[in-house]
């Protein structure tokens, strides 16, 4: 997101990802959750950096009018029902991390 800033990285997340996203500020620096269809866990390569939560997991969702922290809190809240982001753009946004990861590892 080339800030650190928690708005502006709200508007990037939002507009690269295009559906609805969760903030838990209670884990270790923070957790994003990009909310996906369940059947794109069956076929997820980016488990060492990203895991899909699959099912039988329980995620705690929170209120639609929790907007803001503290704790666990809609980054981008669900504009309709189903409102989801697709597992092409979260693919491609664990892509680029990991390509600028592994750039700043041979620096």
């Amino acid at each position: 997101m080339d800030s650190s800033d928690p708005d502006q990285v709200a508007v990037c997340l939002g507009l690269l990802l295009g559906g609805s996203i969760i903030y838990d500020r209670r884990v270790a620096g923070g957790t994003y959750y990009a909310l996906i269809q369940g059947h794109a866990g069956l076929v997820w390569a980016y488990d060492d950096i990203a895991t899909c939560l699959g099912y039988g997991t329980f995620l705690g969702v929170p209120r639609l009018d929790r907007q803001q922290s503290p704790g666990t809190y809609w980054l981008v809240p669900p504009r309709y029902e189903g409102d989801l982001c697709t597992p092409r753009s979260v693919t491609a946004l664990v892509r680029r991390g990991r390509s600028r990861l592994a750039a700043g590892s041979e620096v």
